[in-house]
Order: structure tokens, then sequence, then C-alpha cells
């Protein structure tokens, strides 16, 4: 009855393990985004076809359930977990594959949505790229005006704006390039790909900026063509406004008004005719840029203007020459006349103004004064010669009226008398100036003389200064440094408002005598600065000398003040501290006294170059600097001690809270072992029971550990620390009773279900086999485990019988204890194989004596790796003698002896680590995990497939 349903379940898990293999094998050939396009879309289409096939695995899953479900209804307990065992794996099977076909197809079909989204966006980009490329390519097209010119410019800026804008997508595209390429490895989206299509890119936005940057140069060039063109043309309609307006007035405007306005007129004409010939040159650079109508209708608009300039310039020339003459006429004698006369009055008039404000005086004026006056004199003067034109028309207008017979005697005598007037103002002018620019040259070059005067007296006076030492001389030299230190300031100040007026100086001198003088002012300035600032360092060391004397008393009182306060404080930080937070303030506190004690040995440099030469005075700095010395030993001897308790109370914290943390977890595992009755249960007590040995001289080393950082505490720090000591030590004591018992529970436990499985195996089919010699497979492999522990065990029998006198020897036989200890992990795996195999009868009686010899190996190889490690380290007799035995000794002997065990601990705690993260990395899960292995690519926003 039972053989037909396990027959039948046993097929039924065949058939779907070989399924699933079968289809985890396909999916592994499938699990490659790697490739070209073609072959990602022949997986994404067998991927598909596998992700068909899931219910039919489904279904066998479900048979397996109702075949182990018929099959655990008719068997013994025994046999149940055998099954539900192979069930769990099966489950566990099918949960891998069932996400390996979603997790594998939906990769793949994302990395095809992906690669179809890049190359969507990288057509659109190249036929944006392909567009822009026939926009661009032609050469720029010559406009009519200035409005086209604008509009092109603008249509330009508009391109440009669309290339720059362009340039995010173009590094989405690339970023999305790079990142599609690392997953498919694919040559279309490789580097040279990227590189090419921004090299595309580039070069479109140069030709696109090339463009912008020629048109604004042609718009610009235009527009300021056309603002000289718009001034030009307002200028001749204000001109021709004016000709026109001295036109129509001719009968109100008298003859002389009218020809100075004429006069006026024709100026302008010529100075516009020197704009015309600017205008024509600034066209011809335009014209180059400008369609050829537009170019015709530019020539065409300056031939206008040109006419209209010629035009003015021909009635202005007409109508001046047509008033001349009417002046000459006879009619106009008495007009002539009351004009010229009147001329002369005003011409007079002005003379005497300007004859009226420049009266000589013997006031003495400051340079600004004096450069002022010379500058009205030669305003004056310049007056004076534009009058020149004035005084020549009185005597053509006054010869002119010598062609008529009337009396010219008081007019000609007035004329005559202005003249002279004229001339004796002129002279006086050039007299004032003259003496004026005199007197500016030797003001100028005064200062020069006085520091060529001034220079050698103050070079004496630094070399006589040079080595003075007597206190009765500083004070005199003192004041005359004083003294010359105003004179340079002045001389400096003179000196420099020279260098301020070189501008100016080029009116009074000539170009070459200018630039000498101030070659001249500038170096005597440099050589000012030097012995000014050697005077300046020559009265800061006479000052220095008079102060020494007198800084030194106070200045060495505050450095013995500062000394006792740091001493005062030394004294204080000597008490023992209570915890460890107190020991690392002291530490603080410790530095800061250093920082203060380092300031304090500057203080005293600077106090011994104040009295070089004063032998009392240095003997008080030697020996206070004997002293500084003392407390900065002091000093660093308690900082180094600080440092020393504090490394030694943060190790004890680190220990005791390492042993606590053990204490916890092992008496968490041993109350759950309470209830176990598997071999497995008894295997783990093993194992701590290995570990309590090394554990227990751990807790001797804290406590030897304990005695040092008591003794370099408080007593009140020292209670809490031999309490935390004996807390641990009385954890220690009810966890070794904790295991003792549950080791005893245990293995009744285990003896009593083995003596069942025994006499129950008596009476069954399993005893048959053994009969008829079906069990030769497991009495070889406990003997094979017997010889293999025999000749381990004569090994070491060997090793513990040889001579240790020698280093080498210890060495040579440490090295073979290390050997038999790293294959016990080997002998315990294959130790739990046996178990596992639960032999039955004679068997399990000769595996319970095998379990017996092979712990009583361990035991006898950890002893003997203890055993060597301490005597290996113990010193050689002579050295022994002058040490005293106390806690230090047995300190040493504990640490010796606990080496290998912790070392071993360590290598279990790096393995327990390492397990899990070996688990993560070849999870299932996190390598098909879809958050991990992909992020959301261009425009695409919908939910990733699955």
């Amino acid at each position: 009855m039972i053989q037909q349903p396990q027959n039948e379940f046993d097929s039924s898990v065949e058939k779907a393990v070989d399924w699933m293999k079968t289809i985890q094998e396909r999916l592994r050939i499938n699990d490659n985004t790697k490739g070209p396009r073609s072959a990602l879309e022949a997986r994404l289409r067998d991927t598909e076809k596998i992700c068909a096939l899931e219910p039919e695995g489904r279904l066998k899953m479900d048979l397996v359930l109702m075949k182990a479900d018929a099959l655990l209804q008719c068997i013994s307990e025994e046999q149940k977990h055998e099954i539900l065992s192979r069930l769990k794996d099966v489950k566990a099977m099918w949960e891998e594959t069932a996400i390996y076909i979603t997790h594998c197809h939906s990769r793949i079909e994302w990395v095809w949505l992906h690669w179809s989204e890049y190359l969507k966006a990288q057509d659109e980009f190249y036929t944006w790229l392909h567009n822009m490329k026939v926009t661009l390519e032609p050469d720029i097209e010559l406009q009519l005006g200035l409005k086209e010119k604008q509009w092109q410019l603008s249509h330009a800026q508009v391109l440009l704006k669309d290339v720059q804008n362009q340039s995010t997508l173009l590094e989405r595209l690339l970023e999305e390039a790079m990142s599609l390429y690392n997953r498919i490895g694919d040559a279309s989206v490789d580097e040279d790909v990227q590189k090419k299509m921004k090299e595309e890119y580039e070069e479109i936005r140069n030709e696109a900026e090339r463009r912008v940057v020629l048109l604004e140069k042609i718009t610009t060039e235009h527009e300021r063509y056309k603002i000289s063109v718009d001034q030009f043309q307002l200028w001749l309609t204000q001109l021709t406004e004016r000709l026109n307006c001295c036109l129509n007035q001719e009968s109100k405007l008298p003859a002389e008004n009218r020809i100075k306005a004429l006069q006026d007129i024709i100026k302008d004409v010529r100075s516009g005719e020197k704009k015309f010939k600017h205008l024509e040159v600034q066209s011809v650079d335009v014209m180059q840029n400008t369609s050829p109508l537009g170019a015709e209708k530019m020539k065409a608009e300056l031939e206008d203007l040109k006419k209209v300039l010629e035009k003015l310039k021909l009635v202005s020339v007409e109508e001046e020459e047509k008033l001349l003459k009417s002046l000459q006429s006879e009619n106009t004698y008495h007009t002539q006349a009351r004009l010229l006369e009147a001329e002369v009055q005003e011409f007079r008039k002005g003379l005497q103004r300007l004859g009226n404000h420049f009266e000589k005086d013997d006031t003495m004026r400051s340079d600004e004064d004096l450069i002022s006056l010379w500058r009205q004199y030669m305003a004056t003067k310049t007056t004076l010669t534009a009058e020149e034109s004035k005084v020549e028309r009185l005597k053509i207008q006054l010869k002119e009226l010598f062609k008529f017979s009337q009396n010219l005697q008081p007019l000609s005598e007035s004329v005559i008398h202005a003249i002279r007037e004229y001339q004796s103002l002129k002279g006086k002018m050039f007299k004032m100036s003259t003496e004026t620019e005199t007197e500016l040259r030797q003001r100028f070059q005064n200062p020069l003389r006085e520091f060529q005067l001034w220079k050698p007296s103050a070079q004496r006076l630094l070399d006589t200064t040079a080595h003075v030492s007597d206190p009765a001389l500083t004070d005199a030299f003192l004041r005359q440094i004083e003294i010359f230190l105003a004179e340079s300031s002045h001389l400096k100040e003179q000196l420099l408002k020279i260098q301020l007026k070189k501008d100016f100086l080029n009116n009074i001198f000539k170009e070459e005598r200018a630039k000498l003088l101030l070659v001249e002012v500038s170096d005597a300035t440099k050589e000012l600065e030097n012995l000014h600032k050697g005077l300046l360092q020559r009265r800061s060391r006479l000052q220095a000398l008079v102060s020494q004397h007198k800084d030194f008393d106070a200045s060495f009182k505050l450095l013995q003040m500062e000394l006792s306060a740091i001493r005062s404080k030394l004294n204080a930080e000597k008490e023992l501290l209570p915890d460890l937070v107190g020991k690392e303030a002291r530490l603080q506190r410790l530095e800061s006294i250093q920082g203060d004690l380092e300031e304090c040995a500057v203080q005293m440099e600077e106090i011994e170059k104040l009295v070089p030469s004063d032998p009392a005075q240095m003997h008080k700095i030697k020996q206070c600097s004997s002293d500084c010395q003392i407390l900065k030993r002091s000093l660093e001897i308690m900082i180094a001690q600080s440092k020393q308790h504090i490394q030694k109370h943060w190790a004890f914290n680190d220990k005791v809270s390492d042993l606590r943390q053990w204490l916890t977890v092992t008496k968490q595992k041993l109350e759950s072992y309470c209830d176990a009755k598997s071999h497995t249960a008894i295997l783990d007590l093993e194992r701590l029971q290995t570990e309590f040995p090394g554990r227990e001289i751990q807790l001797h080393l804290i406590e030897a550990h304990g005695h040092l950082v008591v003794k370099e505490t408080s007593s009140e720090g020292a209670v809490n620390i031999q309490a935390e000591v004996k807390k641990l030590k009385d954890s220690f004591e009810f966890l070794e009773n904790l295991m003792s018992r549950t080791a005893v529970d245990v293995g009744k436990k285990i003896t009593c279900v083995g003596n069942r499985q025994v006499k129950g195996d008596v009476s069954n089919h399993s005893w048959g086999k053994v009969a008829k010699g079906e069990d030769t497979n497991e009495l070889q492999l406990i003997k094979n485990f017997e010889q293999w522990l025999q000749r381990e065990n004569n090994k070491l029998s060997k090793i513990l019988a040889m001579n240790s006198s020698s280093n080498e020897e210890v060495k040579a036989r440490y090295s073979k204890l290390k050997e038999l200890q790293l294959r016990v992990p080997e002998g315990q795996y294959h130790f739990e194989e046996l178990l596992h195999l639960q032999p039955a009868g004679r068997n399990w009686d000769e595996l319970e004596e095998l379990r017996f010899q092979w712990m009583l190996y361990k035991s006898k190889l950890n002893n003997s790796n203890n055993t060597l490690m301490t005597s290996s380290f113990k010193e050689p007799t002579p050295f022994r003698k002058g040490r005293p035995a106390g806690a230090c000794s047995f300190l040493r002997r504990v640490c010796c002896a606990a080496l290998p065990l912790q070392l071993l601990l360590l290598l279990l705690l790096l393995l327990a680590f390492l397990l899990p993260l070996v688990e993560e990395t070849h999870s299932c899960k996190l390598t098909n995990n879809f958050a991990h292995s992909f992020n959301l690519m261009l425009r695409y926003n919908r939910p990733p497939p699955t």
C-alpha cells in the first residue's frame, strides 16, 4: 500500500525537478543582454515562450503536492520528516525558477524597450540635425536694407537658440547611449558613435554661432551708417533753415551781421564736406554686405546729400559776395563808419576789462595760486591773440573808408589809439606771463635742490647712529632723527606734487627737459624712500634701546607669574580620577596647559631680545628658562601617563563588553538547547564547551587588567571596577553550571532516543538489510574514520614526545600541532556525515564509541596547543630572576595562553560575517531584482514590464 504512493511521489518530484532544470538551463542561456539587436530580440521571444510554459510547471508542482499529501497520510512520523524535507526543497526550487522566469524576461524586455526608445530619440535627433544642416548650408544672402538685415539676424538667433536647446537632448542621448552600451555592448551605441554624434552637433552649433556673429557685425555696421546718414540729413536741414533765415531777413539785419552769419554757414559747410567724405568711406563696407539693389539706393541717397551740400555752399558764397559788394558802395559809408566806431569802442572796453584784472603786486602766492595766475595770463594772451583778427579788420575797414572823401581824422585817431592800447596790453601780458613762468620753473626745481642738500646730512646721521648703544647719546640722536624725518616727509610731499603735475610741466618746460625733470624726481623719490625707511628703522632701534630697560622688569615679572600659575595647575592635576570621562577631560586640560607653556617660551624669547648685553638680566632669563624646561618635562611625562591610563581603561572596557556579550549569547543558546533531541544539539554543545577554557582565560585577563586600571583610578572608581569584575565572574560561574546541566539533560534525551531507534530497527525491514550485508557503506565509512583518527592520534603522540629544549624545536613542534589543528574541521565534517547516516544496531554502538574517541582527541589536541603556547612564551631563566612575580607576570602568561584561542574566535567571526554576504551575492532575488538592475530611460513613463 505504501510503495505505490511512494513511487508516484518520487516520479512526480523527478518530473518536476527535470522540468525546472530544463527551464533554468534555457533561462541561463538567454539571461544575457549583450550583443546585437537581433540576438536580443531572439532571446526576448525565447523568454516569452518560457513564460508561457509557467502554467505547465505550476501543474507539475500541484501534482507533486497532491502525491505528497497522499503519501504523508500513510507513512510513519519518522518518514514524514524526509518527505517534508524533499517537498521543501522542491518548493524552493520552484519559487526560484518562477522568480528567475519573471526577472529574466523582464530584464530582457526592459532592455529591448530601452533600446527602442533610444533609437526613436536618435532618429528624431538626426532628423533635426539633417534639417538644420540643410538650413545652414547656403551662404548668407545679401539683404536690401537695414530692416531686412535685422529680420535676417533675428532668424539666425532663433536658429542658434534652437541649436543650443538641443544640447540638453544630446547630453541625454549620450547618457542613454553610454548606459545602453554598458548593458548590451553593441557597436551601434559605442563611444565612437557617441563621439561622432557629438562632433556633428558641435559642427552645427559652431556654424550657427558663426552666422549669428557675422550677421550681428553686418547689422551693426548698417545701423551705425544709418545713424550717421540721419544725423547728416538733420544737419543739412538745420543749415538750410539758417541760410533761408539769413536770406529772408535782408532788410531787418545789418549787413555786418548777415556777413558774419553767412561766414559761419560757409565754415559749417566745409566741415560738412569732411563729414560727407567719412560717410562715403563708411558706406563702402556697408555696400559690400548689401544686395545690389540696396547698394544702388545707398549711392543715390549719397548723391542727393552731396547735391544739397553743394547747393548750400554755392548760395552762401554768392550771397556773401553780394553783401561785400554792397558794403563797398558809397551809400554805406556812414553805416560803416558808425560800425567801425562802435567796434573800436567795444574793442577798447574789452582791453580795459582784460587789463584791470592783472595789477602787479608783491604778494607771496602758493604753488596752486601761482599756477592759476599763470593760466589766467596764458588765457588772456590767447584771447589777445584771437583779437588780432579784430585789429586787422579795423585796419581793413579804415582803409576801405579812405576811398571816400569824408573827413576820417577823428575815426582814424580812435582806431590808432585802440591799436596802441592793444599792443601795450599785449606786451604787458607777455612780460607778466614770462615772469610767472620763470618763478614756476624755479619752484618746481627747488625740491630737487633741497633734496640734494639734505641727502648728505641724512646719510651722515645714519652712519653716525649705526652702532650707538650709549643711553646718554640716544635721546639727542632721537631728536635729530625726528627733525630729519619731518624734513623727509616735507620733501616727499614736494616731490609728489611735482609728479602729480607732470601734465603741467610740458607747459612751462620743453618736452625733453620735462621728461628729464620727471626722471630726476623719480630717482630722488626712491632715494628719499630708502633714507626715510632707514631713519624709521634707526628711530625704532633707538626707541627700543630706550624702552627695553623699562619693559624688562614688567615683562619678566608677568612671565614668572604665568609660570607659577602653570606649576599650580600641574600640581592640581596629579590626583587620581574615578572614571574614563574624567581621565579624558584631564588629558584635554593638560594639553591646554602645554599650549600656555609654549606661549611662555615665546614670551621668554622676546624678553631675551630686549637685553642681549646685560649679564644680570641674562642670568634671570636663564634661570627662568631652566624652570620652564623642568615644567615642560614634567608636563610631557604627565601627558604620556594620562594617555597610557586612558588607553588601558578603554582596553578594559572593550574586553568587558566583549565577554559580557558572549555570556548573553551563550546563555540564550543553552536555554534553546534544553528542549533539543537531535544529534546536532550535542555537537553544538560540544563546540560551546571548547569555547569555555578560552573564555575563562579571558576572564582572568580582564581581572588582571582591572587590577592595573584600579591602581590608576581613585577609590570611588576602583569600587565600581571591582564590582563589575565580580559581576562577570558570577555570570561566568552561572553559565558554567547551566552548561553542565544542559549537557546532562540533552545527553540523556539523545541516549533514550537512540535506544528506541535500535530496538525498533531489530524488528523492522532495516535489520534484514544489515543481516544481508547491505550496510557495507556505513561500516566502511566508520572504519575509514577510525583509521584516520588513529593516524592523527599517533601523530599527536609523537609530537608530544618530542624534546623542546631549543627555540627551533619549539617552533617545529608548534608547526606540526598547527597542521593537526587545521585538519580538525575536516574530521568534524566527516563525523557529522556519519551521524546523518543514522546507523542501527552494532553500527550505532561503534559510532558512540567513536564519538568518545573523537572528543578525547580534540580535548587532548587543544590542551597540547595551550601548553605549548604557554611554555613558548615564557622568558629564559636568567631574565626572570630580577622580575617580581605578581599581576603583571600572571597577565603575561594569560595573554600568551589565550592568543591561539582568540585567533580562532576571530576566524570564526569573520566566517560568520562572510556567509550572509555570499548568500546575498548569489541570491537570485538580488540578481533579478528589477529595481536594482534598471533605471527609467528617456520618455518611457509606463510601468515596467513583468
